[in-house]
């Protein structure tokens, strides 16, 4: 005699999100933290490795970047298989692979997506080539959200950033130069003041990207300087975390608010590799 047929349930379908970023053998930064990262906010991770990496959670000794052709064949044959609700980049590493980036990206125009500008390691070492910075630009154009730390957003406006007023000024030429959706200027590195800078647009959408009079709001978000050693990959999780609350439907603000939360109580969860390292726990 057959047993009845137990009832199927049917789950709703997972929004997934799309990590471009370094691979991290440690699994504490790069593509395997942000697939982390995904899995612990609920969306489905798809990662599309931009250069592998040796390195031990406190110094990189060697950056192989993906050959470009490859990467773009990469990226195309998965965004014809998943549609990603929200999009993150990270480290590229070499101005072919950013080029190959825009290329695969350009059928994509409303994705929102978010770009981590990671151009070195904590131990000085570069993770993207010189060279790449003016098509680092021609891809951050037009995007939703970029997230410099203190350093690169000096970089990327050719300013020294000594006081918050010069912060803010560096965040508002981001947002209305390239055309985004909002700058959310990371502090944490800084040894004295833990406060991250969020500059948006009080509307959001490719419209009010291409107007240079909307109204700018900036908004200092209070952080609090954690005891101990840093932590590796804190920038990575976040950017991710970002981008997964975005596919989730949070407006940019919230999704920001909600990712520095998330980070925070991974920090304060943090355990300490056998090299002394001390990486992320999103449990």
């Amino acid at each position: 005699m057959r047993s009845p047929m137990r009832e199927l349930t049917i789950l709703p379908a997972m929004y997934s999100v799309l990590s471009i970023a370094g691979s991290d053998p440690t699994g504490g930064a790069g593509l395997q933290a942000d697939l982390q990262v995904f899995h612990a906010l609920g969306v489905h991770g798809a990662a599309v490795p931009s250069a592998l990496t040796i390195q031990n959670g406190l110094r990189v000794r060697q950056v192989l970047p993906v050959f470009p052709s490859v990467l773009l064949e990469t990226l195309r044959t998965t965004l014809d298989t998943i549609e990603p609700r929200a999009i993150k980049i990270g480290m590229l590493a070499t101005d072919d692979v950013v080029r190959n980036v825009l290329l695969a990206l350009a059928p994509l125009p409303r994705v929102p997506v978010v770009i981590d500008p990671v151009l070195a390691a904590s131990d000085g070492t570069l993770l993207l080539e010189k060279r790449a910075y003016k098509a680092l630009r021609d891809l951050v154009h037009g995007r939703t959200l970029l997230s410099p730390n203190w350093h690169e957003a000096e970089v990327l406006t050719n300013r020294s950033l000594v006081r918050r007023r010069d912060a803010e000024d560096a965040a508002r030429e981001l947002v209305l130069d390239l055309h985004l959706d909002g700058v959310l200027l990371k502090g944490g590195h800084r040894l004295d003041d833990a406060d991250d800078l969020l500059v948006t647009r009080d509307q959001t959408g490719v419209d009010a990207r291409e107007n240079k009079d909307a109204k700018l709001e900036v908004e200092w978000l209070a952080g609090k300087l954690l005891p101990g050693d840093p932590v590796h990959g804190t920038g990575c999780a976040l950017s991710a975390a970002i981008a997964a609350n975005l596919a989730r439907g949070d407006e940019l603000r919230n999704a920001v608010e909600n990712a520095r939360a998330f980070v925070r109580r991974a920090i304060e969860h943090s355990h300490t590799l056998g090299n002394g390292a001390r990486i992320l726990s999103f449990t």
